[in-house]
């Protein structure tokens, strides 16, 4: 599969993103690359590393240039020394390779499901933000990451079990307290496109539970909690298959709601959610609470909800005593929001 942004390229860029790749995948201390400006060797570097998480040591670079030549010389910066590069890349090279077999049974949804449970059961956010947690080191080596070695951690599995997998970049946006660009995937199953953000479900989760309010979304309801794409991506228009609903977990109807959570309250099992009913209102949650109330006084015992408002998500669970508030709101993010 050739890669999705070296697909997206002029003649040019892609000359220089084959230099740039040869150079840093034989840890060369120096290399040529076709004279462009900065910004656009820049910008190349990052969608290369995007194509190719494997790469995963090239943190960055400097050039230099001589008046009236037709290529730049190109300064690779690394994560580690030559000889650390050389016992990283084996080391990822196996785990990648023994996550692949044991993933490499079932459908495509089943394999994607896989790298999806396994990110979220095995990878915590990376509040310091070290160099590593952005490349696929982290999270598959040191069991951290932020959303872009997630993302790139996704990528490099999907891969190799067969799944076309591509990595989503989003702007910044100050006015919303967003301070960091954000990453996801999108991947495309059986001939049709879906976005699948790891980092979002693994913030909702946690103490053995996975949450999949982030799994094969369309357009449409990504958009909702995510900013603009910064390059374009793939159209996802196939709004019928995300997992809440493959699950049959996507409710129309407050007798639905009501008769499911009183089967979880009956077991004392948590009970999560799609609300596809329309819009989610302060009207339809109160209608929906009144529902799950009914379950939880036949059963005696009390809820706490949780609401994924952009995402139309609930989360119910079951207990004789309440020792917090009865609903709360669910912010799915990965630490990126700027602080009061």
């Amino acid at each position: 599969m050739e890669p999705y942004y070296y697909s997206q390229m002029t003649k040019i860029e892609k000359r220089a993103y084959t230099e740039m790749k040869a150079g840093f995948t034989a840890l060369a201390p120096s290399f040529s690359v076709v004279k462009l400006e900065g910004k656009e060797l820049g910008e190349i570097f990052f969608k290369l590393r995007l194509d190719c998480p494997e790469i995963f040591y090239g943190v960055g670079f400097k050039y230099r240039f001589y008046q009236g030549g037709d290529t730049v010389e190109m300064i690779p910066e690394y994560l580690f020394d030559k000889g650390k590069v050389k016992e990283h890349q084996k080391a990822m090279a196996a785990r990648v390779t023994k996550l692949v077999r044991q993933g490499k049974d079932g459908s495509e949804w089943e394999k994607l499901k896989y790298v999806h449970d396994l990110i979220c059961e095995n990878v915590r956010y990376d509040k310091l933000k070290k160099a590593y947690s952005h490349e696929i080191i982290g999270p598959l080596g040191q069991g951290v990451g932020v959303c872009e070695g997630i993302a790139k951690a996704v990528k490099i599995l999907c891969d190799g079990l067969g799944i076309w997998c591509m990595i989503a970049i989003s702007n910044a946006n100050p006015e919303k307290k967003i301070k960091y660009r954000h990453a996801w995937n999108i991947v495309r199953l059986d001939g049709k496109y879906y976005h699948l953000d790891a980092t979002f479900d693994n913030s909702l989760g946690g103490e053995g539970e996975i949450r999949y309010d982030y799994f094969c979304l369309d357009d449409k309801r990504i958009f909702r909690d995510h900013e603009p794409v910064m390059y374009r991506v793939p159209p996802c228009s196939d709004g019928e298959h995300f997992y809440y609903k493959e699950k049959k977990l996507s409710f129309t109807k407050m007798e639905d709601v009501g008769k499911r959570a009183l089967q979880a309250a009956k077991k004392k099992r948590t009970l999560v959610f799609h609300w596809r009913g329309g819009y989610l209102t302060r009207e339809v949650l109160e209608e929906i609470l009144k529902e799950i109330d009914g379950a939880v006084r036949a059963k005696g015992c009390h809820a706490r909800v949780g609401v994924n408002w952009p995402q139309s998500v609930l989360r119910v669970s079951f207990a004789e005593e309440l020792q917090t508030d009865e609903v709360v709101m669910e912010d799915a993010n990965e630490g990126e929001h700027i602080e009061e």
